[in-house]
């Protein structure tokens, strides 16, 4: 859930560093007749296909966003829509669908999340309506219920660092919040704030 275009700055979805524990040697063997043990593994990386499946459906989507990140601006927006999330390649991709309305007016957005079964990452690629072309991927996983992904953009001429983070994951709602950073990552300006609330069919 992206950046919105009600502006020119969009949530992106970020370049996130996974450390890949892999296999640890075992102690040296002093003599050849010495008994032989399966090399431990310390950790592996957990299979992540099915980490969107909790958003799988329609939400209501009230969110806010500060209109002009890293320039000291203390203004926000609200804007409310709505989003449907549908799954693909079981599990290991789903596109979201959101439509909102600002101040400004109405946008329509779209992010393709895909999962990569090597890195254990997904990679979310978001794209709004009025340019019709996917931007640059925030990257990233889960981890106890939260997920963070984060990737490395341009603003107003500066190299910045992204981080989007989704947490307070329940059944009918979960919550977005999407920062930018102009220090490499010391401190962090928040941007975007949205809060998504499941849509029950009352006619069940």
């Amino acid at each position: 859930m992206k950046r919105i275009k009600c502006s020119n700055v969009l949530p992106r979805h970020f370049l996130g560093l996974v450390l890949a524990l892999g296999s640890v040697p075992g102690p040296a063997q002093s003599a050849p007749t010495a008994a032989k043990h399966e090399i431990p593994q310390v950790g592996t990386l957990r299979d992540g296909q099915y980490d969107f499946d909790f958003e799988i459906g329609t939400w209501k989507t009230h969110l806010r966003r500060l209109l002009h990140p890293l320039a000291g601006s203390t203004e926000w927006v609200v804007c409310d829509g709505t989003t449907l999330v549908r799954t693909a390649w079981d599990g290991r991709a789903n596109l979201v669908e959101l439509e909102a309305d600002c101040p400004s007016g109405h946008f329509e957005a779209m992010s393709l999340r895909l999962y990569n079964p090597q890195s254990h990452q997904w990679s979310l690629n978001f794209a709004n309506v009025a340019s019709g072309t996917l931007g640059q991927p925030t990257i990233g996983q889960f981890s106890n219920g939260r997920g963070e992904f984060y990737d490395q953009e341009t603003l107003n001429g500066r190299a910045i660092l992204v981080r989007f983070v989704i947490s307070d994951v329940t059944a009918d709602s979960c919550h977005f919040e999407q920062a930018f950073s102009d220090d490499g990552g010391r401190t962090w300006e928040v941007n975007w704030i949205a809060t998504d609330t499941r849509v029950r069919d009352e006619s069940h």
